[in-house]
């Protein structure tokens, strides 16, 4: 699992920020270190920084996700200042919604490069985006033992919001077939399913159409657990 540096002007922004993260996981918790003021104030310290990576040496990786600029020159200093060789990516993303992108994602086993693309992406869910337009279900002859698909309708009240898109990461992040989802009602998607941010751009209300895709070796039984989610309404019924 990789480990996450918040690094923000503000110690209070940064715990924040992580409070409102770790929200969206339970038994599985990432590894998390602030290094946040600087002398008890505001700003950022290179030190603190490097010391805080260092910290999490027995990571798979340290991504690293600042607030303003200035935290980016701190964090990029501090490269050169840590004692430790594991790789290390400070994200581009903005603070918060990067943050619980990449504690997501962590907590699902993703790796550093693919949690820093959903963290660099995560204000995507706030874009509007075109639609794709809902596609046709494929025929039944056209599925083979490595593909399914189901559609289902959103039933719990909030939709696909923070809590259930995290509940499908980690749900897709237990079968090794490749899983999609598109909001076929509002013609959003196909989106990866490992990918809280855009999961969220989804926009998928309540009665909205979900349609799910599988592909590879366990494509049924995956197809089957995000279905069962669904209809479970993700535990908020």
């Amino acid at each position: 699992m990789i480990g996450i540096v918040l690094v923000s002007h503000s110690e209070a922004l940064a715990h924040a920020a992580r409070d409102l993260a770790l929200q969206m996981v339970h038994e599985t918790r990432p590894a998390i270190r602030i290094a946040a003021g600087a002398a008890g104030g505001f700003g950022t310290d290179a030190t603190a920084i490097a010391s805080a990576i260092d910290e999490l040496t027995d990571t798979d990786g340290v991504l690293v996700i600042t607030d303003l600029g200035s935290a980016v020159l701190s964090s990029s200093l501090a490269l050169d200042l840590r004692e430790s060789t594991h790789p290390v990516i400070i994200s581009d993303g903005p603070f918060v919604e990067a943050t619980t992108a990449a504690v997501v994602g962590a907590a699902a086993g993703a790796t550093l490069k693919v949690i820093a693309v959903d963290a660099s992406n995560a204000l995507d869910a706030k874009k509007s985006q075109p639609g794709t337009g809902p596609t046709d279900m494929p025929p039944a002859s056209a599925l083979n033992d490595h593909e399914a698909s189901a559609e289902e309708r959103l039933v719990n009240p909030m939709g696909l919001h923070a809590r259930p898109a995290a509940l499908l990461v980690k749900t897709a992040g237990e079968f090794s077939a490749e899983i999609e989802l598109t909001n076929t009602t509002a013609g959003r998607g196909p989106v990866d399913a490992s990918s809280v941010i855009g999961i969220l751009s989804l926009a998928a209300s309540k009665n909205d159409q979900i349609r799910i895709d599988a592909n590879g070796p366990d494509a049924p039984q995956a197809v089957n657990a995000v279905k069962q989610l669904v209809l479970q309404g993700f535990g908020e019924l």
